[in-house]
């Protein structure tokens, strides 16, 4: 996926929770800088306020509820065949998870492979999974931060896109921390889905470079 003029790439957000990153690469597209659309925001809590923050901006705003497929045998597999049904439906070239608290399944992992990207608040691959600023501080690293990648089977384990390092300070805490780096979040998040949109992304096994702009 190099080499291409940018274009606006159709995004779909995948989110759980206040949907801050999702704002960001909101904030993102309507200042211009960021060259894409987003066509569906997808949550699978009713209440999210990331689907708030959707209706507000006149953005497609589906509500999935995984309930009725716990009784399933592949329940994961099957609530996550329900996404792409809709993912596909709205046309989404490139899947972006905001604060998804669901793992996804290979369903969806193979059929947005290198399109599918996360953003977790640690520098991986240190810290993968939950409560990773409470895990950095009981650690003693002295440089925390956040991390881009595309999403394969492994949890937080796919081809690192970008990162921002973020130094501990002395007496922080796991929220003081986690406050930092947001701040970092919301601006390496959006600079990746651009990186993308001018086809400056070459995967090669684990390995993500990002070639110089044309």
């Amino acid at each position: 996926m190099s080499g291409r003029a940018a274009k606006k790439v159709r995004i779909g957000v995948l989110a759980s929770g206040r949907g801050s990153n999702l704002q960001a690469i909101i904030d993102a597209i309507e200042a211009g800088k960021l060259d894409a659309s987003i066509v569906l925001v997808l949550s699978n809590k009713k209440d999210a306020v990331a689907l708030e923050r959707a209706r507000k901006h006149g953005l497609a705003d589906v509500f999935l509820d995984p309930k009725p497929f716990a009784g399933q045998p592949d329940s994961r597999e099957a609530y996550d065949r329900a996404v792409l049904d809709v993912l596909r439906k709205h046309d989404v070239e490139l899947v972006l998870l905001a604060g998804y608290m669901k793992i996804v399944t290979p369903v969806l992992v193979k059929a947005y492979e290198h399109r599918m990207m996360n953003i977790h608040p640690s520098l991986l691959p240190s810290f993968p999974g939950l409560d990773v600023q409470k895990k950095a501080l009981e650690h003693g690293v002295k440089l925390s931060g956040c991390t881009v990648h595309f999403v394969t089977d492994g949890v937080d384990e796919g081809p690192i896109i970008i990162q921002a390092a973020v130094p501990i300070l002395e007496g922080d805490t796991a929220e003081t921390l986690a406050a930092r780096i947001l701040v970092e979040e919301h601006k390496i998040y959006p600079k990746a889905v651009q990186l993308y949109a001018e086809g400056r992304l070459n995967v090669s096994g684990r390995v993500v470079r990002i070639n110089s702009a044309s």
